[in-house]
């Protein structure tokens, strides 16, 4: 079933959509946020099981997912984003900034590709570089 309460903004090209989901990530707004996915969305996540990482298949289960990552991370961000756009699949770069459970500190480039189909996200694949934490 799906909860979507809000019809998504119209945006003049894909890189304004990329831009204004960014933003809704870095705001922690779950309800914004999951305006911009299809109701058929797909979100494999940086870290998991699989060679995809963890995958979270379906509108309620991308939106659990997007919740997880703010529960483990509270106080991420996603810095200096660059967005590009090829046909129906895009690119952001950024900057992962993040305090782990353990209190460590993450700073690491990151990129997410996603696949898009009719002015949103069908797809939105994570993926991080690892390198020791950064120690308070």
């Amino acid at each position: 079933m799906n909860t979507q309460s809000h019809t998504p903004t119209s945006y003049k090209n894909d890189i304004e959509l990329l831009e204004a989901f960014s933003a809704a990530w870095n705001r922690h707004d779950i309800d914004a946020l999951m305006t911009f996915m299809t109701d058929d969305c797909v979100f494999h996540t940086a870290s998991g099981d699989s060679a995809l990482g963890n995958t979270f298949e379906g509108y309620e289960a991308v939106r659990e997912g997007f919740q997880i990552v703010w529960k483990t991370y509270p106080d991420v961000a996603w810095l200096d984003a660059n967005h590009f756009v090829a046909g129906d699949r895009a690119v952001t770069e950024s900057t992962f900034c993040a305090t782990k459970p353990d209190g460590s500190k993450i700073e690491v480039r990151m990129i997410d590709m996603f696949t898009l189909s009719n002015g949103k996200i069908k797809v939105k694949n994570a993926f991080r570089k690892d390198r020791p934490a950064i120690i308070n």
